[in-house]
């Protein structure tokens, strides 16, 4: 093998696709926005920027383009990695490099929780990269070979890098993430946040971030920005110095971007965090709601949501022009024969149209991993992922325990959730119901050639769902009434019409799975 620390050095960074059936990768309708994905690979992004710079870096995206024989040829060293979902296209990685000749470096969430998975990768980087990658490049100026790096230590984020934004092309994606912070200060039983970060929230400082937008301004990208951080107001404190900055920034500079992310419940508790949002055109939040269920909320301890009105907290940030997104669990101890039932009053009351229901997934060094060991409820090898056509995400993997309710009503619950909320009357009735509460303020402005792509998009987009037998008229319904009662929310009112698309083919493709594994188990008359 090369002395890897050599100039010439060739390293190939490798993003494992992720199924067209997951609830994020609405690859239908980045087609019609003109993109190929979603979102960006922040995280091998940033393990590029941690690597020596002196190497040639050529990153592969699975997700927009076919990773070639070519690819590894040119290669003198790979990385790859990833989450829970990717697990077996990193594995297909090592291998086909190792077919190559090729050393291979792996890390990320999943090789992190599951080290002993990823044994056949010849360096295995755990936790934080500005922490281990330091020791793996030791290890390469001293020869070595193969090794395992990890420590307890968490990365300080206000010494972390810019990522290397300039590997991709902008026109892929519908999205550009940035990383703000890192762990949550709530003890969420299911959560493994906590238990990769911490629970405290590590931050960077206004310049860095400011620093990152400007390289991304400076790299010509305009548009939509997601800070990918698991609760982005973890630190409320530090968030509202660094809003203040992008306010001005933006202000400046004729805002170039608007945001997304994700936060929890108690955002819609600071009139003053959702002010500052609103002025640097925050568009969407994601919130972790979990389950209306009060009894099991205090029983996983995310005591965060407790006696808060779900439809209350969704109409005050919606107030302030942001679009509620929110995740739902089912499975957990403790609910009740009304779970479902309380579960679609809860979206549908709320309005909520891009609800992601998944079923609970004991996730590997999570307290509910441990609990459920102790209690003798963990199947074995629960965390490892078999079928790329079935085990997808939390929507498709199934329960990976022993249910404290029976297992098939568990799962008859959730395809009547599922069901009824992907049902098309009910999701444009939400799309209705939030065109009438939303305050849209939107302040990024796209160009001229921006706007005609747009105009592109939305013809197609009426001739996908406006001539379709199932939306025709609840689209144009939508966009009457939409216009008529508020027309400042009909670009919001737009996209999640076309988000329907994606989700009428998941919810269908997760209805159909979770039926037959309803016929497996009834078939061979197993209890759980």
């Amino acid at each position: 093998m090369k002395n890897l620390l050599e100039k010439e050095t060739r390293c190939l960074i490798v993003q494992s696709k992720f199924s067209e059936y997951s609830f994020w990768n609405y690859v239908d309708v980045c087609k019609i926005a003109g993109a190929k994905y979603p979102a960006a690979p922040l995280g091998l992004l940033t393990v590029a920027a941690l690597l020596p710079q002196q190497w040639e870096f050529r990153l592969i995206d699975e997700n927009v383009e076919l990773l070639l024989d070519e690819h590894f040829e040119w290669s003198d060293i790979v990385c790859t990695g990833g989450m829970l979902p990717q697990q077996q296209g990193i594995l297909s990685v090592i291998t086909k490099a190792h077919l190559h000749g090729c050393p291979v470096v792996v890390g990320g969430p999943d090789p992190s929780s599951q080290p002993n998975l990823y044994r056949s990768a010849d360096f295995v980087i755990l936790g934080e990269g500005e922490v281990t990658i330091p020791l793996f490049i030791k290890d390469l100026e001293k020869g070595s070979k193969s090794g395992e790096y990890k420590s307890t230590e968490k990365a300080d984020m206000t010494k972390a890098a810019v990522p290397r934004f300039d590997l991709i092309d902008f026109k892929d994606y519908l999205q550009i993430g940035i990383q703000y912070s890192r762990g949550c200060p709530y003890n969420c039983e299911f959560c493994d946040i906590i238990e990769l970060y911490g629970r405290k929230s590590r931050t960077k400082t206004p310049e860095q971030v400011l620093n990152e937008l400007r390289t991304l301004y400076n790299l010509g990208y305009k548009g939509h920005i997601d800070f990918v951080d698991d609760n982005f107001i973890g630190n409320k404190k530090n968030v509202k110095k660094v809003l203040t900055e992008i306010r001005e920034w933006s202000k400046t500079n004729k805002y170039p971007f608007y945001f997304s992310t994700e936060a929890s419940m108690n955002l819609a508790d600071d009139e003053e965090l959702l002010q500052l949002m609103k002025d640097v055109d925050f568009r969407f939040v994601f919130l972790g709601i979990e389950t209306p269920e009060e009894t099991v909320l205090k029983f996983i301890n995310k005591k965060i949501n407790i006696n808060k009105s779900i439809t209350e907290v969704v109409d005050k940030i919606s107030s302030y022009g942001m679009i509620v997104n929110a995740g739902f669990i089912i499975g957990f101890d403790n609910e009740s024969d009304s779970t479902a039932e309380d579960m679609i009053r809860c979206i549908q009351d709320s309005g909520i149209s891009m609800a992601m229901v998944g079923k609970l997934y004991a996730l590997p060094n999570t307290q509910l991993e441990k609990r459920l060991k102790i209690e003798g409820r963990l199947f074995e090898n629960g965390s490892t992922l078999r079928d790329t056509d079935t085990q997808i995400d939390q929507m498709s993997s199934s329960l990976n325990f022993i249910t404290s309710r029976p297992r098939v009503d568990v799962l008859r619950d959730y395809i009547d959730v599922v069901e009824y909320i992907y049902e098309a009357k009910n999701y444009y009735a939400r799309i209705i119901h939030t065109g009438f509460i939303l305050k849209a303020a939107n302040k990024y402005k796209p160009d001229i050639m921006r706007m005609i792509k747009t105009m592109k998009s939305f013809l197609k987009l009426c001739i996908k769902a406006g001539f379709n037998r199932k939306t025709g008229w609840l689209y144009w319904k939508m966009l009457f009434i939409v216009l008529l009662k508020n027309p400042g929310a009909i670009e919001a009112a737009v996209n999640l019409a076309a988000m329907y698309i994606h989700f009428d083919k998941q919810a269908g493709f997760i209805i159909d799975l979770t039926n037959r594994e309803i016929s497996n188990i009834e078939n061979r008359r197993v209890q759980f």
